[in-house]
């Protein structure tokens, strides 16, 4: 079950660039990244209603919905940054200098999400090891930009 994961998670990680380069497309015919990033988040939410009415998922009840931490609304928030950012930089970075730059950020956010548990995550330990990985992965974005 492990390696599926894995590999839906490769998977995930590899249509960000094509997403990214798809939006960055958008831009040219809408005129600007917000305008483009509005349209991949309709084009997404409308995906995503009627993939929920096929399953047949029901809506959560207001109980439920209103129990959430506060903090658990900004993920749209963050996502409508993440997907604008990227709208601007695809045309100038080029796609393997923007996902490097992009998943150094990732994973250093990791590690201190990690450490401190938070946001729901467990505590996992930032060790030498899983350090020496970040600051490899860091080296590697630099090679990435300067080659």
């Amino acid at each position: 079950m492990k390696q599926i994961l894995v590999f839906v998670a490769l998977l995930a990680g590899a249509f960000m660039p094509v997403q990214a380069g798809i939006n960055a497309r958008l831009r040219l015919t809408l005129g600007t990244p917000e305008q483009a990033a509005l349209v991949s988040f309709a084009v997404g939410t409308l995906a995503l209603a009627v993939y929920a009415l096929v399953l047949r998922l029901p809506w959560p009840p207001a109980s439920e919905v209103s129990q959430a931490p506060w903090w658990s609304w900004t993920g749209g928030v963050l996502g409508a940054f993440f997907v604008a950012v990227t709208v601007m930089l695809a045309p100038r970075l080029g796609a393997a200098t923007m996902m490097a730059w992009i998943i150094a950020g990732q994973l250093a956010a990791s590690i201190l999400l990690d450490q401190y548990g938070l946001v729901g995550y467990a505590v996992r330990e930032a060790g030498p090891l899983r350090l020496l990985g970040a600051v490899l992965l860091v080296a590697g974005a630099v090679l990435v930009q300067r080659y």
